[in-house]
């Protein structure tokens, strides 16, 4: 979608004047991936109008390829307003004009399912899922199991108010979860989707997925990885921190019970001067995706997320320039105790990496 920030703070009634970006789950893990210096490919669908137009030129211009991009003659582009965020509580208006758009008319059939699988990953998220049946039956289709299917990340982000008509919402979201590879989940999504409290009982409902990521907002994120050997990827110490369902622990690793579950790792969010929230979740996303596909372990995949989150969160928009390789390595490789006194504000990516430890503030 095209997004309209605000010139100044207030009621959407009252801001005079807003300024166009860009917007979108989907959209905005492809860009931050291309900005990584990754190949990515947007598959979506838009408007034959000046929006579309915009949109296609903004995400190509982040390196992004917009090759499979459908423009639809009969429906309009999404867009969507949003005020600013107060600082401490994150409280915004939101106004969505995406009933009817381009986007919600994606099937099976007018999508370029070739390109969608070509890559080494594909990214969902549950809000496609909720624009139409088209988009739903798109979605199952996309990860229904299949011979050489590319690996399936699906980030659940829950919006009620698209589900608002469609009770059967959050069971569909469940669903779709448990047909992917990765997951992405906060836990407040669970508890107001699934009625699930705490990580242990977020994986124990999703056995499924190889990964399960489940975020805690400021406290943190854990990842569950059948793959992984706790004993070897365990870090060096300190509090789990969060609400892991009593599982025991040893240094940094969660040992989650039962044999499907797989190892788990908990990282602490970072001290972040926040802007803007919107956009770090799918920050946070493309982090853990970056660091996964360069085979990084548990702990420091998380890291990433954590990091290229930060640059989200400080910044107005959806979109933020990620940290440089170099600088993301150097402070995702810190110990314990400097991760956990490192703050960032507004301006920390543009640190180079021989200043990555100037960043930190005790």
């Amino acid at each position: 979608m095209v997004t309209f920030l605000p010139t100044r703070p207030g009621r959407l009634a009252d801001v005079p004047s807003f300024e166009r970006g860009i917007g979108g789950a989907e959209s905005n893990v492809a860009c931050v991936l291309a900005r990584a210096g990754y190949s990515a490919r947007w598959v979506g669908r838009v408007g034959a109008d000046g929006f579309g137009d915009h949109l296609i030129e903004a995400i190509t211009a982040y390196g992004v390829d917009t090759s499979a991009v459908r423009r639809d003659p009969g429906r309009p582009t999404g867009v969507y307003f949003r005020t600013a965020g107060d600082r401490a509580t994150d409280a915004h208006e939101v106004a969505y004009y995406r009933a009817g758009s381009a986007a919600s008319a994606m099937t099976a059939r007018n999508t370029d399912l070739a390109a969608a699988r070509s890559g080494r990953v594909l990214h969902l998220s549950g809000i496609t899922a909720a624009l139409s049946e088209g988009c739903l039956d798109l979605m199952r289709e996309l990860t229904a199991p299949r011979t050489g299917r590319p690996l399936v990340s699906f980030d659940v982000n829950h919006r009620p108010g698209l589900w608002r008509d469609h009770p059967e919402g959050p069971r569909v979201l469940l669903d779709l979860a448990r047909r992917a590879d990765i997951v992405f989940v906060g836990d407040d999504e669970a508890r107001d989707a699934w009625g699930l409290r705490g990580a242990r009982a977020i994986r124990e409902a999703l056995p499924e997925p190889d990964v399960l990521v489940v975020k805690d907002g400021k406290a943190g994120a854990v990842v569950f990885d059948r793959n992984t050997d706790a004993g070897t990827d365990a870090g060096t110490g300190g509090d789990t921190g969060g609400d892991t369902g009593g599982a025991e622990t040893a240094g940094n690793a969660v040992h989650a019970t039962g044999s499907t579950a797989g190892a788990a790792v908990f990282v602490p969010a970072l001290r972040v001067d926040v802007v803007a929230a919107v956009g770090a979740g799918d920050a946070f996303a493309a982090g853990f995706l970056s660091a996964t596909l360069r085979g990084l372990p548990a702990r420091d995949r998380l890291r990433h997320g954590h990091l290229t989150a930060a640059a989200a969160l400080t910044v107005p928009g959806d979109l933020a320039e990620p940290p440089a390789r170099g600088l993301a390595d150097r402070l995702a490789a810190l110990d314990d105790r400097a991760w956990e006194t490192l703050r960032l504000g507004p301006g920390w990516t543009e640190a180079d990496a021989r200043a990555a430890e100037e960043v930190r503030t005790p």
